[in-house]
């Protein structure tokens, strides 16, 4: 696995996978990863539902993500065909579970990082998972009596490669200490 520092430098948003499935210890590996986030109060309310990316609600969650952005022909799903993605979920009345739920994705997408995967931060179909039919597709996804969506996360092995951004210290960071 990369040094932690090494995958923050390099991990990027993956949007083309193989179809070569992950290993169930590998997956192990990265919901361990999300379920050792820390959350406000310990809480640990995050929920992490895993399905594989051939599932068929995947495409309704698609379809409708579609129908509601008026997407007629999309050059491709949400989830950019990734064998493995995970969808997260938390108390809906918690008002840090969105919070919780932010790092505890980071933590799985600087996983797959270091296991030389790659990874997807996916918040497009929140109106989809939030709408007219949150709770099918809460049931569906077998989230947890008084749950919702969060975030979701694809992932894979990558079949295409892009390199990291940028960053623009001097444009994102100001520092109020005369030490820094």
């Amino acid at each position: 696995m990369k040094e932690t520092g090494k995958a923050i430098e390099e991990r990027s948003s993956t949007r083309g996978y193989t179809q070569q499935k992950l290993a169930k210890e590998t997956l192990d590996t990265l919901i361990r990863a999300g379920l050792q986030a820390p959350t406000a109060a310990n809480k640990q309310e995050i929920h992490i539902t895993a399905a594989d990316g051939s599932e068929p609600i995947l495409q309704e969650i698609e379809a409708e993500k579609n129908r509601l952005r008026e997407i007629s022909d999309p050059a491709s799903n949400f989830y950019y065909d990734a064998p493995t993605v995970l969808i997260l979920s938390g108390d809906s009345d918690f008002v840090w579970s969105d919070v919780d739920a932010g790092i505890a994705v980071e933590n799985i997408a600087l996983a797959a990082e270091g296991l030389g995967l790659g990874s997807l931060i996916i918040g497009c179909i929140r109106d989809a998972m939030l709408g007219e039919k949150k709770e099918y597709f809460a049931e569906a996804l077998k989230f947890p009596k008084g749950y919702e969506f969060k975030i979701a996360i694809a992932l894979g092995y990558k079949a295409v490669s892009k390199e990291p951004h940028e960053i623009d210290l001097a444009k994102n960071v100001t520092c109020l200490s005369q030490d820094s």
